[in-house]
């Protein structure tokens, strides 16, 4: 498997006067990718679901620590990667197993946890070098700290 590149954006939530964070891989918004893969397999609803992560409502915690799936325990063995469009993240969240090796970062075992019947067995996985996600957390964590400012 080959490593792609991950990157978090950080923008103005659409309908909030506060950030939100959402994953590109590359090149691409991780909110796209899923609309389309959901809408490819026809699950209702879908599209324009998501949103990102919006980390001033919500104590994730570090974001070194919850990009790294060592969440605080509240969201289960998975960890919220995107939250739902209107910027609560348990509304309609996609939860995925984070896995954290010597050389990778793999995202997968994605879910809808609000319809469990849902199949995302062909959505991902995705493996990042370690080094270059380890920088894209690290640059994430550097532009919401100054943001607190």
């Amino acid at each position: 498997m080959t490593s792609q590149e991950i990157l978090f954006d950080c923008r103005g939530h659409v309908y909030r006067s506060v950030l939100e964070v959402v994953p590109y891989i590359d090149g691409a918004p991780l909110t796209d990718l899923i609309d389309q893969f959901e809408t490819d397999a026809e699950m209702q609803p879908s599209g324009d679901a998501y949103g990102g992560l919006i980390p001033q409502f919500f104590q994730f915690g570090s974001m070194e620590d919850h990009f790294h799936g060592r969440s605080n325990g509240a969201t289960g063995p998975k960890t919220p990667v995107l939250g739902c469009e209107c910027g609560v993240w348990g509304c309609w969240p996609l939860m995925a197993s984070i896995t954290v090796t010597p050389d990778h970062v793999i995202w997968d075992s994605f879910e809808q946890p609000h319809r469990k019947t849902r199949d995302y067995s062909g959505f991902g996985p995705f493996q990042f070098d370690r080094l270059q996600y380890a920088d894209a957390v690290q640059v994430l964590s550097a532009v919401l700290s100054s943001d607190e400012m």
